[in-house]
């Protein structure tokens, strides 16, 4: 195929495949934090802090030797499994709001899917050493084997390196929604928090939730129209 044919279809398939998943992206972000938003801005009727909240749902999942510790930043939060530590932002760790309880309570949801051996959890993190590597070289090769056929075989090795990371992608998934699976239960279970302000905390894991699917859903698309271009190229 010639340079302007191969160039012409590479920016077609763009569009084809990447438009709608960027569109999707800017509307499932908006209303994540259109949502957080809202829902930082009401505060629980319990008084619970985000931090005071994820000690809760290890305590009713008998988990211990787990940290809850302070971290900069916005919606920073995360489980770090190699330390046993969960880490709440700024607008979590010390705030009252409905959103900073279903926040907190996410993370506390991952703490507690690691101490019980939660087998997607394993799957996810056995694929990680290949995403890593698949994330840092695969675009490198895709890029050496499309501008020139002398290394077109790179353009393979490419994609297939980039499928680890669309694999990871997808193991997440699962991962996310059965934290904030567990994370609801416990709130429920509990009454951290009344009906009315479990739905607010609810709608805030929803939202949070969408921004994994528009993710998977964005990297399969892109592996897809890889697939597509290596094709013509054929």
């Amino acid at each position: 195929m010639g340079y302007f044919n191969y160039l012409y279809y590479y920016n077609w398939s763009y569009i084809l495949f990447m438009l709608p998943c960027i569109i999707l992206t800017i509307i499932v972000q908006v209303s994540m934090n259109s949502t957080f938003r809202k829902y930082s801005n009401i505060r629980n009727s319990r008084g619970l802090t985000g931090a005071q909240a994820a000690q809760r749902v290890l305590m009713q999942n008998g988990v211990s030797g787990v940290t809850i510790e302070h971290v900069s930043g916005n919606l920073t939060d995360h489980f770090d499994p190699r330390t046993n530590v969960i880490r709440l932002s700024d607008s979590v760790y010390n705030s009252d709001s409905i959103a900073a309880v279903g926040v907190a309570c996410h993370e506390a949801g991952h703490a507690v899917q690691h101490a019980e051996g939660y087998i997607p959890n394993k799957i996810r993190s056995a694929i990680l050493p290949v995403a890593n590597l698949g994330s840092r070289l695969s675009w490198i090769l895709i890029f050496m084997g499309l501008v020139t056929s002398f290394f077109q075989p790179l353009l393979y090795v490419g994609i297939i390196l980039f499928s680890a990371s669309v694999l990871f992608t997808l193991a997440t998934l699962p991962v996310e929604f059965n934290a904030s699976s567990r994370a609801l239960s416990c709130i429920k279970e509990t009454g951290m928090l009344s009906e009315g302000e479990y739905t607010g905390a609810k709608r805030t894991l929803q939202a949070a939730a969408m921004t994994y699917v528009a993710a998977a859903a964005t990297a399969v698309f892109q592996l897809l129209r890889l697939l597509s271009i290596a094709n013509r190229r054929n």
